[in-house]
């Protein structure tokens, strides 16, 4: 059958009856990578794969949300939506409101947002407002707003973000031929994802998850198996291992430079019940992991999105992730999102040649010895 997205896929668990209509760019059913070269290398006996997010319609997880989300608001009669971003929701925010024929308004902080993810939210059409502060500001105004405005907001304290973003949680299961992995390794920056994920696997075994609103109950098809579920953060945006707020978060990897998560609690629970953690990585370390999977795995993920692999390998290492265990890990956004992090000390390996055969055959050769 033609795959028309995940609301459609796991209707009977979400929260859409069958009139409800979805907005959807068939989202979702992204491949579970299992890695080869990497395990090797790190002398991990066990399995670690990777949920590419970066393989949905906008290049990141936020499509899954989104589909939901939108879907919502039209449902309800909604004909703008409104948002706060560091760049993948508004992109998302921005290519569903152009599918519903609705208006999309984005809160961008000022020099904060990869320039790939804004000229996704342009040429979909979004208004784009850029503010002289940060995203947590950006958030801040845009509940206030959305008080007297009549728009809806679709950051992930809408409800049925979290609600779309957990059916990750759904195909991973279904991928592992019905068992959930002993690891899940997620980044964190506005938290919802890990929430969303605790909430999926929760109820794909049948339990009532503690962050969900919605009161229907699921059939199990997992085999009594939850996740450990491990939070990595940005060392320089990290409130999770602070305690508490980060005024002036600062970090490269600006899709999780978030110092207030709006997800607080739901993350805090889903670490708790899962008998999980939260650590941070640095700078450094991510971007050294962004290269390591794209040059020795063909996987190339933006660095927010490195920081659930960087901190898995250090685990792996230490012993505190088991030998033997199968870990995924979220890669939440493509490469493409932010391609200037990758050249901006410039292509060092550049190797300029005459153009003649014999310029370019001793350079091959040179390669090869």
């Amino acid at each position: 059958m033609h795959y028309t997205g995940l609301v459609n896929r796991y209707r009977s668990r979400l929260p859409f009856g069958p009139e409800v209509k979805a907005v959807t760019l068939n989202e979702g059913n992204t491949p579970l990578i299992e890695l080869v070269n990497i395990p090797r290398q790190a002398g991990f006996e066990g399995r670690i794969l990777v949920k590419f997010e970066g393989l949905n319609p906008t290049g990141s997880f936020k499509d899954r949300g989104m589909t939901a989300a939108v879907t919502q608001a039209v449902h309800e009669g909604s004909k703008a939506i409104i948002c706060a971003s560091t760049g993948n929701t508004s992109a998302a925010a921005a290519a569903y409101a152009a599918r519903a024929g609705i208006t999309a308004f984005v809160l961008i902080p000022d020099g904060k947002i990869a320039l790939g993810k804004l000229a996704q939210a342009v040429v979909h059409g979004a208004v784009v407002v850029q503010i002289q502060g940060n995203f947590d500001d950006g958030m801040r105004l845009v509940k206030e707003v959305a008080q007297t405005a009549p728009v809806a907001i679709v950051n992930s304290i809408n409800p049925y973000r979290l609600q779309g973003q957990k059916t990750a949680a759904f195909e991973i299961i279904e991928a592992l031929g019905g068992q959930a992995p002993d690891y899940h390794c997620l980044p964190v920056g506005n938290a919802g994802n890990i929430s969303a994920y605790w909430m999926g696997y929760k109820e794909a075994n049948g339990q009532k998850s503690t962050a969900t609103m919605f009161g229907y109950s699921l059939e199990a098809f997992a085999d009594g198996k939850l996740p450990k579920m491990a939070g990595y953060q940005a060392a320089g945006a990290a409130p999770f291992l602070r305690g508490g707020r980060v005024a002036n978060p600062e970090t490269v990897a600006t899709a999780i430079r978030i110092g207030d998560p709006q997800s607080w609690d739901h993350a805090w629970a889903a670490q708790k019940e899962s008998g999980g953690w939260f650590d941070e990585c640095t700078d450094p370390e991510i971007l050294a992991t962004q290269r390591l999977l794209a040059e020795t795995e063909g996987v190339w993920c933006e660095p927010a999105s490195a920081a659930s692999l960087c901190g898995a390998l250090r685990d792996i290492k230490s012993g505190k992730i088991a030998q033997g265990s199968t870990v995924v890990c979220t890669l939440t956004g493509n490469g493409l999102k932010d391609p200037d992090i990758v050249i901006q000390g410039g292509l060092k390996d550049l190797i300029q040649v005459a153009a003649e055969r014999s310029a370019v055959e001793r350079a091959i050769l040179a390669k090869l010895r």
